[in-house]
């Protein structure tokens, strides 16, 4: 089995990795990752020379670059997690994310059905839905809930699934979709807001929260949802949509606070600086069908992870320090300038 993961140096797809070769000793895993700002080449060094991992630096948007992986590799799975994902750089710059999210997907279809494919999986995300609100904690996110986009970037996320799903109808290419709440866990790119807090908690530095940190997230453990994927590529239904969520629901503030408890740091550190424009305040997603069809169901309690994940960042102070600093973007030249 040879499974293709774009995307691979960023959080989630190389956690991924990690997994599926820890699990399956048998499958040759290919990452492809154009090692933007958010690719850490650094992170996948533990698997780096291991003899069924391959790294190839490409764009997802170079057809024909991948058009070539594809005739030389012939996947039998692509699992595409490549994607522009920081609302806020969305709503600064739409363009890479309309490129990366919608054009690069287009691409990486268009070679599954030159070259065949068994399954491509799109990796998609809660915010194509919108956002609930706060006041119906009945409420939440089914694969049947229309989408209903707020940014840039969950809008590119919701058009490359509708283009998934037209493949599959007008094509036959065997495709699924999974959608997820927010992931939490290591390798998690430090301006996101459990790692930037960590971050900046330990270095004594202000915890910025937007407005009065109100928003509510389902968080899951990253882990949780690479064995969700694993079920999907290998069980789920061709031309389906499959829900990821955690059941663990916080207020962006509360876990802030825990956090500053956690590390033993003051409650003073915390900021209030102005909203996000259209930030969505709830995202709380049912996965009733992982769980019926596939068995699924989130396996680690928020208190519990996000424990982990302070000792993880705790224990790895050189990964996310080296990001910070802007010194790991000159980690590929220091891997392959001797090769």
């Amino acid at each position: 089995m040879k499974i293709v993961v774009t995307g691979g140096a960023g959080f989630i797809g190389s956690n991924f990795i990690f997994y599926m070769l820890n699990k399956y000793k048998e499958y040759e895993i290919i990452c492809v990752d154009k090692l933007t700002y958010a690719g850490n080449l650094s992170t996948l060094k533990t698997v780096m020379d291991n003899p069924n991992f391959t790294f190839v630096k490409a764009d997802i948007c170079d057809r024909e670059t991948i058009y070539k992986l594809f005739e030389d590799v012939k996947p039998n799975i692509v699992v595409n997690f490549a994607a522009e994902s920081h609302v806020d750089r969305s709503i600064e710059n739409p363009d890479i994310f309309l490129q990366t999210n919608i054009m690069g997907t287009a691409v990486l279809m268009d070679a599954c059905r030159k070259y065949g494919i068994d399954r491509y999986h799109q990796v998609s995300t809660d915010e194509v839905y919108g956002d609930l609100p706060l006041d119906r904690p009945d409420l939440f996110f089914t694969e049947e809930t229309p989408i209903h986009t707020s940014s840039p970037y969950s809008s590119s996320k919701a058009g490359a699934d509708l283009l998934v799903l037209a493949y599959h109808r007008t094509y036959g290419l065997p495709v699924t979709i999974s959608r997820c709440s927010n992931n939490y866990g290591p390798y998690h790119f430090p301006e996101k807001l459990i790692p930037l807090m960590i971050a900046n908690a330990l270095n004594d530095k202000p915890l910025p929260v937007y407005g009065k940190g109100e928003n509510v997230r389902d968080w899951l453990y990253v882990e949780d949802h690479c064995k969700a994927i694993d079920l999907i590529i290998h069980n789920g239904k061709v031309g389906e949509v499959y829900n990821i969520g955690g059941h663990n629901e916080m207020k962006n503030i509360d876990i802030v606070k825990l956090i500053c408890k956690e590390l033993n740091k003051p409650e003073s550190l915390i900021t209030y600086v102005a909203d996000r424009k259209g930030h969505d305040m709830r995202y709380a997603i049912d996965p009733t069908k992982i769980h019926n069809e596939l068995g699924w169901l989130p396996e680690t309690m928020f208190a519990d992870g996000i424990k982990k994940t302070i000792k993880w960042y705790l224990e790895n102070r050189e990964w996310w320090e080296e990001i910070i600093s802007g010194e790991y973007q000159n980690y590929y030249k220091k891997m392959y300038e001797n090769r």
